[in-house]
């Protein structure tokens, strides 16, 4: 049975996450998979419940968190090579920006046959300046060279990493969407729509506006609460909004809401009839989805937006910006409303425009779940990979194929701290 080891950064709620934990699941019992992951940042939600509901217990390295950190990179770099030394594997894969640097210079040095490494997102723009930015992509283009196959997680990905940042060849690029276990999303929506109204004293001819996501500035929350507050002045229908999700930028957004006169509440405050809550984030994302009636993005910056996919899943329709793969997630004027990331005001009068007319928005949501199903689902995600490891690996003259113990005791042994989940 060929072995995987899998690198990600930290088990937080979000889109990457969801990929690697389905992806160590659902390839068994073909591959056999050990899961490495780093610290999660004070401010960012827990994931870890859902590993260990998946029955994944992942190896946790301190070391390896988001940010750079170059004594710490240097330990998380030493401990990989021990656990790849420990673990033989036939394959490193890693996952995002931090792993992605540590974990294919180790796997390098330890000579594993085959190296992927999976764009979740990627910092070119709307983070840094353009010196530092250069800098990671000079980084990005050596690391390239280590891989043995790259993967974009959607089409628009793959032409900005290998046209517009020269990343690499495009014959190494791979396309593969994310894939999730949507059933949540589809079932029991009446009963969790009531729920999630009840919740927050929500009336039924009440309009409800949702945008999910960490509060960051590439998340771009500015832009949607100036929509909300264009809506607010422009609409006699009742309206409530939601921002689902926590971050270092909460006390600017809030103060941004202030600015625009938009009363808001916070997570367990009583005051949920003023037009916006601050929900903090929430684990029954499939509740949240059922009890809003429109959900937004406004990001800088996207790979695949999870957010938009999870809606879709919940029959919602969206109003976004059209940045990253977001439209590669959805059916553009069918399940969304898409504006460039300049127009704000084609942005505002989609969201006017859901707002005001029913029957649009009920039809832009009736077909949304068997959209996204088809093109998003886990068992999808994990045939792609299962092909794309077996042919890597066939390629690899140095494939040992013959089956290897399990675990080894050396793994046993190493000094390393399993994680809490």
């Amino acid at each position: 049975m060929p072995k995987i080891l899998r690198i990600h950064n930290r088990l937080i709620t979000g889109g990457p996450v969801f990929n690697v934990l389905n992806l160590t699941k659902f390839l068994e019992p073909d591959f056999e998979t050990l899961l490495v992951v780093g610290e999660k940042e004070y401010h960012e939600q827990d994931a870890g419940f859902i590993a260990e509901k998946m029955g994944i217990k992942p190896l946790l390295v301190p070391e390896m968190g988001r940010s750079i950190h170059p004594g710490k990179d240097y330990k998380a770099y030493h401990r990989l090579t021990e656990i790849i030394k420990a673990f033989k594997p036939d394959i490193v894969h890693t996952h995002a920006a931090k792993p992605g640097a540590v974990g294919r210079l180790a796997a390098h040095h330890m000579k594993v046959p085959v190296v992927v490494h999976t764009y979740h997102g990627h910092v070119f723009h709307s983070y840094f300046n353009r010196a530092k930015t250069q800098v990671f992509l000079n980084i990005e283009r050596y690391l390239a060279k280590k891989s043995t196959a790259l993967i974009a997680i959607s089409p628009e990905q793959k032409m900005e990493l290998a046209r517009q940042y020269r990343v690499a060849k495009e014959n190494k690029f791979h396309v593969i969407p994310l894939g999730f276990e949507l059933e949540r999303f589809m079932e029991g929506r009446e009963e969790k729509r009531k729920a999630f109204r009840e919740e927050f004293g929500l009336a039924d001819d009440e309009i409800a506006i949702g945008i999910t996501g960490r509060l960051v500035p590439v998340k771009n929350h500015d832009l949607f609460l100036e929509a909300l507050a264009y809506v607010l002045k422009n609409t006699t229908k009742k309206v409530r909004a939601f921002i689902v999700g926590d971050g270092t930028s909460g006390p600017q957004i809030q103060a941004k809401a202030a600015a625009l006169n938009i009363p808001y509440c916070l997570k367990g405050e009583a005051f949920h009839e003023r037009p916006l809550v601050f929900t903090s984030w929430r684990s029954d994302m499939d509740v949240v989805n059922a009890g809003l009636d429109i959900v937004c993005l406004t990001s800088l910056n996207e790979g695949t937006p999870v957010s938009l996919i999870e809606a879709q899943a919940a029959n919602k329709p969206i109003v976004s910006t059209n940045v990253g793969g977001v439209k590669d997630v959805v059916h553009k004027g069918e399940t969304a409303l898409l504006a460039g990331i300049e127009d704000k005001r084609t942005l505002f009068n989609h969201l006017l425009s859901l707002v005001n007319d029913d029957d649009l928005r009920a039809s832009m949501g009736k077909n949304s779940a068997g959209f996204v199903s088809e093109r998003f689902g886990v068992t999808r995600l994990a045939s792609d990979f299962r092909n794309l490891y077996y042919s890597l690996l066939n390629r690899n003259a140095h494939f040992n194929k013959e089956v290897r113990p399990v675990f080894s005791e050396q793994l046993r042994e190493l000094p390393l701290h399993q994680s809490n989940v």
